[in-house]
Formats: structure tokens, sequence, C-alpha cells
């Protein structure tokens, strides 16, 4: 470890998963817009719980939703922001962003100047036959945190406890991250919006 990086060495870092804002057209709600509120409300006291400090590190991604709550509550608090996203920024806030409508894309950008932001393709090349985005995502920002060590690793999930809507979501996060902490905050949406 050089001395930066010890210099930089937070106490904790926190990593995120969680659901977007639903799409206006979905089918099956899973995070409405009127439920934002109270998502925001249980991260920003889930790190208060984990007693995190200005300089320690959060992990996140920027989509509608979970993420940029995260984002914006872990930034008030003085953390320092890490943002990972799966593809280049047109394609991300195309697929992951701009679909919500509202005032995401300006919060995207809010967040961004405050963050580090890490674009995969740039920094872990293309794409590997066979593999999933929002997999090969995830593991690279359990990675990223746990190069202060495992057991500073603190991992917030804002998820229904189902199956996504495809590869690489809140619940391949949260078994991954099971792997490397137990120190796991699981805000359950099933009761979070009762």
């Amino acid at each position: 470890m050089t001395t930066e990086q010890d210099a930089k060495s937070p106490n904790t870092v926190v990593l995120f998963s969680g659901h977007m804002i639903d799409a206006p057209d979905r089918k099956t709600p899973r995070f409405s817009p009127d439920k934002e509120p109270a998502a925001a409300a249980a991260i920003a006291a889930a790190l208060v719980r984990i007693g995190v400090r200005e300089g320690d590190l959060a992990i996140c991604g920027a989509a509608c939703g979970g993420d940029l709550l995260f984002a914006e509550a872990a930034l008030a608090q003085g953390m320092r922001l890490e943002i990972y996203i799966p593809f280049d920024e047109p394609t991300f806030l195309a697929s992951s962003v701009d679909f919500a409508g509202g005032n995401w894309r300006a919060r995207y950008f809010a967040a961004k100047s405050k963050a580090t932001l890490h674009v995969m393709p740039d920094e872990l090349g293309p794409l590997p036959a066979g593999e999933n985005a929002y997999e090969r995502d995830n593991q690279w920002m359990l990675q990223r945190a746990a190069r202060f060590g495992d057991e500073k690793i603190a991992f917030i999930c804002l998820w229904n406890g189902e199956g996504g809507d495809g590869p690489g979501g809140a619940k391949h996060l949260m078994e991954e991250a099971g792997r490397k902490t137990t120190w796991i905050y699981w805000l359950d949406t099933r009761k979070l919006w009762d």
C-alpha cells in the first residue's frame, strides 16, 4: 500500500445496491416514485447505524432510484464517493437514468461532480464473451470495496428479496457481498413500503 493510499484509507467502506425507480410502464410495481422519501430515509438511517464518518468511502452505481439516493446520503455525511457504471456514460444514462424522467439526470450529474467516476469498459476493457455487464460491474465494485480489507466493508441493499429483471441486480450483489462481510443492512422494501 502506498503512502497516498494509507493517508486516504477509510475506517469504513460502504457498498450499496438497490432497485431502480420503476419505469412508467412497469407492470408490477417494485419501487414506485412515491416511495422515494421512505427509501431515502432508510438509507440515511443505515449510514447512521453503521457510524460512517467524514472521509469514509461510499461505493455504488448511479442508476435512478436506490443508487443515487445512496450517493446523495453518503455525500451528505461527508463520505468520499466512487461511482461505477457498466457502460459508456451515454449508454448508461439512456438505460439506467433518463427513462425515469423527473430530475434524475440532474441528480446523476450533481453526484458525479462530487465523486470519482469509474467507467467499466474504459478501465477493464471490453466485456468478455459470455459475461454479463451488470454482474461484472457488481464484482468490480465489491473488489474495489475490499481493497482496504474485508473487515471494513458494510453493505446496504435496498431490495425486495426477489430475483431481478435480469442478471446482476441487487440479489446478485447481496449474495456476493455475503461472501466478504457479515456487516449487511438489508432494507427490505416489502416492509419499508408498508
